[in-house]
């Protein structure tokens, strides 16, 4: 049924309510973060070529008056109901010489009331009557918001020859009609409720600021509302829910579907800016946009919501850095290169594909410990990966697809995973550790079309909104979609794309919002061959994966392997018993595990028998990553191991490896000689550069390998992620040079080639003095007497900050020194003779010394310390404040430490 429109606005008698209903021109009280000078009104004919009058905020003028001639101009539509103060802060950061036009649509904002409803095809001939007048000629960067996006994408479309690129915010063009409409705007239009909520009352206004999280200032909520303070004034506001074409008959459908088709023959750049906490334009019409702009970039904000610029004020500058580089000719950047020239090393180095080895097909492939006891052959699991599938091609799973994979590692998991591969689709996989709303937030901002997991975790999907159809694997689940495979005819792919996209891993999020790590199929089968060959892998190997990174790799390497009795997401959770049984299940060579699982080991030792003793003394390799590892946690391995040999591989989840060796076999005064921890030399195929730190702390752009030069560490191989996933921003600066990672590590080379890492570059103090990285000052300090753990964090204001040290005192190996009078996890002033101590063990000025009973750490690893909210503590304590916001959020769950540890980096 169509949505009748209102009949023309009734007239208004009363001469001032009139003047209050005409007013063009922003009124003269001040308005938060809004320069006066940008307000103008601008004389223009609209669609049906009468003169209209619009406020629009402009930086033209007084580039005009300083002679500048605009590079570009950026073209601003708001969408309801909203109006140009949204887009203020791109007009305060505009670079040199752009111009910016932020438009009020005609009814709305300021600009002139017209009287009457207008459809979403007047609204785009408006628009171009009003860039006629201001004399726009290009290049134009059209940047739009709400239903201001198929506005915009409609001048666009009727101005090519203008356009040059087009930067889209939580908007939409198409409908999809296996959904409902958003419940806030069939909420808002429902007949009953559409006047009351939008024009008689200013509930849909108020309500639109009301869903930014953090909550927007007051000021700065009653600026957006200023603009409809009368129920006329509000008019607009109604008409444009109103005019949302949501049936097939409504009168703005053509003209909407034709700007839906015709977005998708837009070949100019793309940028889409994303909330994803949106409950008006949900992550669904990010990935209808993806799919009309295939080449588009994106920047996601997964704590954002409906108001992505105002709840993330730092896209602006992501917006601009963007325009510059893809439309004002600043896109190119110097090719640096310490080795080299031309494309990262490796290009045509070894790839072991991502499927299952059938070298060995009657040996067993895994074996999978914990409540009972499974197991499967190389060719068992590679006909169940086949047949799951066919099962998962006929439940719509198609290549090129995302699938997130919400399955507990073991043999389901390795199904699962090797099937999607097989079918040329993208897993997508983030550690349950990330906790509930940050995982929920990484899944739902990689858009899967599918999700593949057991109950519990659909449970979860579905109640934090996650994208895609729902696939059970639990409860007989998968071997329904076994069985259904197997009856299926349709042949799987042949021949997949090496190039495409294989998996997409997030990152731990320990110094910000976990990341979606993009790895191609070539890039997996790169880092699968790198682990071969750097580590002597060959037949006739097993290994225990305890470590969730490696725990897939079995399977494509031809390794027999088992996944013992413990929660691979909490490293913690592996006891010496339970190793043992696992070792023993596949007679195994090597063990993969975190750190802290490696450390519960040892703590856990005494309960092993004499034949689990016998059994751990038949592996001859030890391998631990995911954070530095001490040596004297090796050393304690190694009496439980004692035939193992031990390596570090040292990376991220951006690449790894990146360098490795053996801390044991290492001299002490060798590993001790140098700031930071000696990590090894780099591997195969990997170079390594380091971009010097200036003064402020900021590394350069230049790399270079001299001996002893501290700076980010910056890498380059065959198996560097790809790109992160839809995070614009983090990938421009990570990928410098081209085709290098900056990893966000800070360290330097020795004169033997090998990499000594000394912290990461967030947690570099920018001193007075200079920059400050963090572990050499620990190190120095553990060595005081007394102590089981050191940190060091920066209290201040950049470039001059002020160096706290935060000591735990106690005894290596016994229990902790209580703090006097202090609760688990409280702190104090460390008493004079403890801090004299430290301060002169630091080597550099201290400006406080304090003593707590733990240390915050990651919940991915258990291993590397939350320095930015022992940071916030520290400042809280130094300032009178017992415990921050960011601790109590510690406190709750997001990495407490329970007991000591040592050397937590």
């Amino acid at each position: 049924m169509a949505v009748p429109h209102p009949s023309p606005t009734h007239r208004i008698e009363d001469p001032a309510r009139r003047a209050a209903h005409d007013r063009v021109g922003l009124p003269s009280a001040p308005l938060p973060g809004l320069e006066r000078d940008w307000s103008r009104v601008v004389l223009a004919r609209d669609a049906e070529g009468r003169t209209r009058r619009w406020h629009v905020l402009d930086n033209g003028p007084a580039l005009e008056a300083e002679g500048v001639e605009p590079v570009g101009t950026v073209l601003a539509v708001h969408g309801n109901p909203t109006w140009s103060y949204l887009w203020r802060r791109v007009l305060a950061q505009a670079p040199p010489g752009w111009r910016v036009v932020a438009v009020d649509q005609l009814g709305m904002g300021w600009s002139e009331r017209p009287g009457t409803p207008r459809t979403l095809g007047q609204r785009v001939a408006d628009l171009g009557g009003l860039t006629d007048a201001l004399g726009l000629t290009g290049p134009v960067v059209t940047l739009a918001h709400d239903w201001g996006g198929p506005v915009s994408l409609g001048w666009a479309l009727a101005h090519r020859e203008q356009l040059a690129a087009v930067v889209l915010t939580n908007t939409a063009v198409h409908q999809p009609v296996e959904h409902a409409a958003p419940a806030v705007i069939r909420l808002a239009r429902a007949p009953m409720l559409l006047a009351q909520a939008c024009r008689t009352t200013p509930a849909f206004v108020r309500a639109t600021t009301a869903l930014s999280r953090p909550a927007l200032a007051r000021d700065v909520r009653d600026a957006f509302a200023a603009p409809y303070a009368s129920a006329a004034r509000r008019d607009a506001v109604a008409d444009f829910v109103r005019d949302i074409p949501f049936e097939p008959d409504h009168p703005s459908r053509r003209t909407l579907d034709d700007i839906a088709a015709g977005t998708a023959t837009l070949d100019v750049p793309a940028l889409l800016v994303w909330g994803t906490r949106d409950p008006v334009f949900s992550q669904r019409y990010l990935e209808d946009l993806l799919r009309r702009l295939p080449h588009a970039d994106v920047q996601v904000y997964p704590t954002a919501s409906h108001l992505v610029l105002e709840d993330s004020p730092g896209g602006v500058g992501v917006v601009w850095d963007w325009v510059r580089r893809r439309a004002g000719g600043d896109g190119a950047r110097a090719s640096h290169d310490v080795g080299a020239e031309g494309t990262a090393p490796g290009g045509s180095a070894a790839v072991v594909p991502v499927r299952v080895d059938l070298s060995r097909p009657d040996e067993v492939a895994i074996v999978e410990l914990g409540e009972g006891e499974r197991r499967v052959t190389f060719g068992k699991l590679d006909e169940r990966v086949d047949a799951v599938a066919q099962g998962l091609a006929a439940r719509g799973v198609q290549p090129g697809d995302r699938v997130a994979v919400l399955v507990p590692p073991g043999v389901d998991l390795t199904t699962v995973v090797y099937a999607v591969w097989r079918l040329g689709a993208v897993v997508v996989v983030a550690d349950a550790g990330l906790g509930l709303r940050r995982l929920a937030s990484a899944l739902s901002g990689a858009g899967p079309a599918h999700v593949v997991g057991i109950g519990r975790a659909l449970a979860l999907a579905a109640a934090t909104r996650v994208p895609g159809s729902r696939i059970r694997t639990d409860g007989g689940g998968l071997d329904a979609l076994a069985d259904e495979g197997r009856g299926g005819t349709d042949p799987l792919p042949d021949r997949l794309d090496d190039e495409a996209d294989g998996a997409i891993l997030f990152t731990s999020g320990a110094t910000g919002p976990p990341k979606g790590v993009v790895y191609t199929r070539r890039g997996l089968g790169a880092q699968v061959a790198l682990l071969w060959e750097t580590f002597g892998f060959g037949p006739g190997e097993r290994f225990v994966a305890a470590f969730a990174p490696f725990a897939l790799y079995g399977p494509a390497l031809g390794l027999s392997s088992a996944v013992p009795d413990m929660d691979v997401t909490a490293p913690h959770t592996l006891t010496a018993t339970g190793l043992a049984e696992a070792v023993a299940a596949v007679d195994a060579t090597m063990v993969f595990a975190a750190p802290a699982a490696l450390r519960n080991v040892v703590a856990t030792a005494g309960s092993l028998t004499a034949d689990q003793r016998g059994v751990l003394g038949g592996v001859r390799l030890v391998l631990s990553a995911g954070a530095p590892v001490p040596p004297d946690l090796l050393r304690e391995v190694q009496e439980v191991l004692p035939g193992a040999q031990t390596q570090t591989p040292y990376g991220m989840t951006e690449a790894l490896p990146v360098a490795t060796h053996d801390p044991t076999a290492t001299a002490t005064d060798e590993l001790t000689a140098q700031d930071g921890v000696c990590v090894g030399r780099p591997v195969p195929g990997v170079e390594v550069g380091v971009a010097a730190l200036g003064t402020d702390g900021i590394p350069t752009e230049e790399l270079g390998t001299g001996t002893g030069v501290v700076g980010e560490i910056v890498v380059r191989g065959p198996h560097v992620k790809d790109r992160y996933d839809r995070r614009w921003a983090a990938q421009e600066h990570s990928d410098r040079p081209t085709g290098w990672h900056r990893t966000g590590d800070v360290g330097h080379l020795d004169e033997d080639g090998r990499l000594w890492v000394e912290g990461r570059l967030a947690h570099v103090l920018t001193t007075a003095d200079g920059p400050v990285t963090p572990y050499p000052v620990e190190d120095r300090v553990r060595e005081v007497p007394g102590l089981v753990d050191v940190a060091v964090v920066g209290v201040g204001p950049t470039g001059a900050q002020l160096v706290v040290l935060v000591l735990v005192p106690g005894h290596r190996g016994g229990a902790l020194a209580r703090v006097t009078g202090a609760a688990a996890g409280a702190g104090a002033l460390a008493g004079p003779d403890l801090a004299a101590r430290a301060r002169a063990a630091a080597g550099v000025p201290v400006a406080a010394v304090l003593v707590r009973d733990w240390l915050p750490v990651d919940v991915r690893h258990a291993s590397k310390v939350d320095r930015g909210a022992l940071a916030d503590w520290a400042e809280g304590i130094l300032h009178g404040r017992r415990t921050t916001d960011r601790l109590r959020d510690v406190l709750a769950g997001r990495g407490r430490a329970r007991a000591p540890r040592r050397r937590s980096r």
